[in-house]
């Protein structure tokens, strides 16, 4: 069954235009209340947590959330703006039926989206999704009076997490005598990634700290890692640390201002797991990830598979595989021996702690691994494009693939947010990469 409403990252989609609208999050809460009641053990109350970014439209959508679960008989706790990873973590530690996400992550502020956490602290699956948009076929209805859900607010949320967060940091280390710049993306880390490393010593210049609505991920986190750049040049600092609104994301900048994106940061963390004697059994990327990782992650005897695009199913193929690292070039990095989903605060503690165990610079930590050129193409389309069903393009795609063969690769591939057909190419040999990318670019008739 197709899913309607549901992408590879929750509902999203942009403020005020279906489905990010009052009416519509009501009946979403409703029914997923709906499917919580359903599955709780006889005599349980369901209760759910909900956190928000720094969106102005968090406001609007957290008041129709609410409505919705009381009305279907839940209970919610609110925590106002916390991490996605926050999220997860307070609905496990706290042993809730679910937690709910009120993000659009890397988005402008104009956008706003849903995602949900099971009891256990990862990204609910297909199954669930499914079963909330049936219920959204129904008629809303509403509990009696007797039954209706009540509402908590959750105040300690933000102590609770940033404990957490600083219990994934070896004991014996510390961060003292490093200056970090912490960009938080004017998002939901605002309040708590400059205070994890701070109190675990730390030198703390936050920027993208204040955020009012509407400038979260504007010119500024991980998606925008100039500002952090020269900021880190600007204060002397030894290292940056940019995370995007949602704070699930992580890009690192060295003193020289070299960024360090999240393909890179995964070979850092399953080198150093691997130098510790933990058993990895193999490291999961994605069909974006860069292929000198890909290579370098084998060489050093570890395991390789790629997922799909999406750190949802990055997380699902290292539950099959039983391995614990596994992510994103966009930074979305999971390290299943601290946290159920990606976190970008704990896995920058993880490089972190990787660099300070080595007594090694990232660039150093870095040193055998020569990141190909890899061309992006973003392609605005019709919704109605069947792209799969264009031989023209096919035909090119075919000719690209076989042209890099054995030298690098090329991946087309829709997005799951956005009417966009993306284009990737890859070899060692930018120019290259930049040309057959194009020759497939310009054959898709644009919106």
């Amino acid at each position: 069954m197709k899913k309607q409403y549901f992408g590879t990252d929750g509902i999203r989609g942009e403020v005020g235009q279906f489905p990010i609208v009052p009416e519509f999050m009501t009946r979403l809460g409703y029914a997923a209340g709906k499917v919580l009641s359903k599955n709780a053990k006889a005599g349980q109350r369901s209760k759910v947590l909900i956190g928000k970014d720094t969106r102005i439209s968090g406001y609007l959508l957290e008041a129709a959330l609410e409505a919705g679960f009381a009305a279907a008989g839940v209970d919610v706790m609110l925590c106002g703006p916390m991490p996605t990873p926050g999220v997860a973590y307070l609905t496990k530690a706290l042993r809730l039926s679910a937690g709910v996400v009120i993000s659009a992550s890397h988005n402008p502020y104009q956008d706003n989206g849903i995602k949900f956490f099971s009891a256990n602290g990862d990204k609910l699956g297909d199954e669930f999704e499914l079963a909330i948009e049936s219920e959204l076929e129904k008629p809303m209805g509403c509990v009696s009076a007797q039954e209706l859900g009540k509402a908590f607010r959750l105040d300690d949320a933000a102590g609770r997490y940033i404990e957490f967060c600083k219990s994934t940091f070896p004991g014996d280390l510390n961060l003292k005598g490093l200056k970090l710049v912490i960009d938080c993306a004017n998002g939901a880390a605002y309040h708590t990634a400059p205070h994890v490393f701070h109190e675990l010593g730390a030198e703390v210049i936050s920027i993208g700290v204040n955020p009012d609505g509407k400038n979260i991920n504007d010119g500024c986190g991980a998606t925008a890692p100039a500002a952090l750049i020269t900021k880190v040049k600007e204060v002397n600092a030894d290292l940056g640390i940019a995370l995007d609104g949602d704070a699930d994301r992580l890009q690192m900048v060295d003193a020289s201002g070299r960024l360090f994106n999240g393909d890179e940061l995964l070979y850092v963390l399953a080198k150093d797991r691997l130098e510790r004697g933990q058993k990895l059994g193999g490291v999961i990327g994605t069909l974006m990830t860069n292929l000198a990782v890909e290579n370098a992650i084998k060489e050093l005897g570890i395991g390789f598979e790629r997922a799909n695009v999406g750190d949802r199913y990055v997380l699902e193929l290292l539950k099959q595989k039983g391995w614990i690292i596994g992510g994103e070039g966009s930074g979305h990095l999971l390290c299943l021996d601290q946290h159920s989903t990606g976190d970008g605060t704990i896995a920058a503690l993880q490089v972190l702690a990787a660099m300070s165990q080595n007594k090694k610079s990232l660039a150093q930590l870095l040193e055998k691994v020569t990141i190909f050129p890899q061309v992006l193409l973003n392609v605005k389309i019709k919704s109605s494009y069947d792209w799969k069903s264009d031989q023209k393009l096919q035909q090119q795609i075919t000719k690209v693939e076989s042209d890099l063969k054995g030298i690098g690769r090329a991946l087309i591939r829709a997005s799951g947010t956005e009417p966009l057909l993306r284009v990737m190419i890859e070899t060692k040999d930018g120019n290259v990469a930049m040309s057959a990318a194009k020759s497939i670019a310009d054959l898709i008739p644009t919106a």
